[in-house]
């Protein structure tokens, strides 16, 4: 890399670097990409006057020194393109370079003024002169630099200087004393988990098998041939930590516990530890990590819930009572969200003289759950913090574990929301969980892939939490669990169910978004192949995402015009154009037909893409041709609210 390059400052210098894509916020917060996957990167670059302009994109690790390097390509109205592949997870730095290419400005001046029958001959000497002065190319490029040079020389022939071969050796060797470069820019690349993904949620003390008994990791191991068998990619625990006593909420919220009530486990620390402890009832460390390498033998990710807060019995309340925040009369202030209390919960004081301990800390958890095999986290409620924590957090970590990946559980303002993403958060909660109607799902979903948020903002729908049961759930109505399912696992390529979703759980408490007898406050005890679960629905659904990388990614999303307003039909592409799947999913119990209209879809990568001529059913291998542009359609939600294709040509 020439030394001599220069920083340039929006248009400031002998070249303008405008315009860049992608960027967020200007380079504010990084671009985020698959590792393996093409970046391609775009940019207005002119200066003036006529002299012919350069330009290449050059890329490198944050930690590395040497910059790697790729040549732009000019695409009309000083705009450029330039593209590479990530290697390996972690994060980037790129930046365009720009500079006169002063051999190529002579020869284009040469070859005009010999169409004009002017005379050449110091022109000749000239271009002869700026071959003797190249000197930081390869040897490939000096070898053929040197023998054009000799030709000239030797027989005063001006098409040696004039080969599209010294053209490109020139251009490798020659100084570059006006190269200019634009500012630094970020970009992280992710692992592929970070773009994809099934997720199960396990409430780990509700996976036993005798009523009233706390669950083991042991009882967590012996179900996960179930999960692994409808298809999931990722197990998530709610938090595994010991429980406080204090303030120990009961049955459903209730300020005061039974005995045998064990607590929220939210409500994290206990005389048996902290956040890097394990509740002593689920088991020791290494049956955590038998767990963890039983999921891996079953080809499942753990993720764990990170939640920045304590119970009062928390170790750090005595070891670190600057941590906290006091009241006047010297109580500790519980925390809370009017109109919801949480007594059995206080939070660090991020403000607090001792801040950089507390930051540190809380990262050393982060890093101890790693050690232990854990490379997923889920962060709970992380709006509620600062936004300089997190920023700081996600780098610190992802600096010496790129492939750690972390989901903002934020159900607040959009803002916020996109703030945290754009920060460094992975993936994201949406608001899909209240989206029903076809209008106001299309409307969030064409806001979610179009720009910049496509950019930074990777959407993980949960059809459910242990903290939401949503109206249209509680029914109960086999159709509309299935039909949501169906839409989470196909309009987003993260997904993820609460546990007990499978069973169609949903008596709620009246009037309220929440459950009935929630096992965040109690053990419940399941029989995990009860009549009427969906189990068998949810494993074709995932069967067909793993088998379909159309459905593995978000962004190549376009809805169809369906005339059946409780129909929402969608058609989504694989990134190289190898796969094409269109889906119909019905948002109401009535029996639908309606047109699927297909005549524009093609299929197939590069020249060999064609019109669609058939579909093929994705459940049950059926194919079907398509007629005048489309094919007609019957969908019966008693039997199934989803159907799904794979385009043929």
């Amino acid at each position: 890399m020439n030394k001599t390059a220069q920083t340039v400052e929006g248009a400031a210098g002998t070249f303008h670097i405008e315009d860049v894509y992608p960027l967020i916020d200007g380079g504010r917060f990084p671009v985020k990409r698959i590792v393996g996957e093409r970046v391609e990167v775009w940019a207005d670059v002119y200066r003036d006057g006529h002299d012919v302009v350069s330009a290449a994109l050059i890329w490198r690790g944050e930690l590395d020194r040497e910059w790697r390097s790729a040549p732009m390509v000019h695409y009309g109205n000083d705009r450029w393109s330039g593209s590479f592949v990530p290697d390996a997870p972690g994060r980037y730095i790129y930046a365009i370079e720009a500079w006169t290419d002063e051999f190529a400005t002579w020869r284009h001046g040469f070859e005009l003024k010999q169409k004009a029958g002017s005379d050449l001959s110091l022109d000749a000497i000239e271009g002869a002169g700026m071959l003797t002065k190249a000197q930081a190319g390869g040897r490939a490029a000096a070898t053929i630099i040197l023998k054009q040079c000799e030709d000239y020389l030797q027989t005063g022939d001006t098409a040696s200087l004039l080969t599209d071969e010294l053209k490109e050796a020139m251009a490798e060797s020659q100084s570059r004393p006006d190269l200019t470069r634009s500012k630094l820019f970020p970009f992280v690349a992710d692992r592929p988990r970070a773009r994809d993904g099934a997720w199960y949620e396990m409430i780990p003390r509700s996976q036993g098998k005798v009523p009233g008994q706390h669950g083991t990791f042991g009882d967590c191991v012996a179900r996960l041939p179930d999960i692994a068998a409808m298809g999931f990619d990722v197990v998530y625990l709610t938090p595994i930590h010991p429980i406080g006593r204090k303030n120990r909420k009961g049955r459903n919220n209730a300020v005061t516990a039974q005995e045998r009530d064990p607590g929220s486990p939210y409500a994290i620390g206990a005389a048996d530890g902290g956040h890097d402890a394990i509740h002593p009832e689920l088991g020791t460390l290494e049956d955590f990590r038998a767990f963890v390498a039983a999921c891996r033998e079953h080809k499942m990710e753990v993720a764990l819930d990170f939640a920045v807060q304590c119970s009062p019995d928390h170790p750090w309340l005595k070891q670190h009572p600057q941590w906290f925040r006091r009241r006047p009369d010297g109580s500790m202030r519980y925390a809370e969200n009017p109109p919801k209390k949480y007594e059995d919960i206080v939070n660090p004081d991020f403000g607090c003289e001792d801040a950089g301990a507390l930051w540190n800390a809380l990262r050393d958890v982060i890093l101890y759950w790693i050690d232990q095999g854990v490379k997923i986290f889920r962060v709970d409620n992380p709006h509620t913090k600062p936004f300089p924590f997190w920023e700081w957090l996600i780098h610190q970590v992802q600096l010496h574990h790129p492939d750690v990946i972390f989901l903002a559980e934020a159900f607040t303002r959009p803002k916020l929301m996109k703030g945290l993403a754009k920060l460094g958060f992975t993936q994201s909660y949406t608001y899909f969980t209240w989206r029903t109607q076809r209008w106001e799902i299309e409307q969030y979903l064409n806001e979610l892939t179009g720009y910049p948020e496509r950019d930074y903002y990777r959407p993980n729908f949960f059809v459910n939490t242990p903290d939401i049961l949503p109206y249209h759930l509680q029914s109960g109505e086999p159709w509309m669990f299935k039909s949501r399912v169906a839409l989470a696992s196909t309009l987003s390529s993260t997904y993820g169910i609460c546990n007990g979703f499978e069973l169609l759980e949903h008596e709620p408490i009246p009037g309220r978004e929440e459950y009935l007898d929630s096992e965040k406050y109690e053990i419940k005890v399941r029989d995990w192949d009860k009549q009427g679960n969906i189990k068998s629905y949810i494993r074709d659904l995932n069967f067909a995402r793993r088998t379909n990388p159309a459905l593995q990614q978000t962004s190549n999303l376009r809805f169809l015009g369906i005339e059946d307003g409780n129909v929402i039909g969608f058609v989504k592409q694989a990134a190289d154009q190898s796969n094409t799947v269109a889906v119909a999913i019905a948002l109401s119990r009535d029996v639908h037909e309606f047109w699927l209209p297909l005549a524009d879809i093609q299929v197939g990568a590069g020249d060999g893409r064609r019109n669609a001529a058939a579909v093929e059913n994705l459940i049950t291998g059926e194919r079907y041709p398509l007629e005048w542009g489309g094919i007609r359609l019957r969908i019966d939600p008693a039997r199934d609210p989803a159907l799904l294709f794979r385009c043929l040509a």
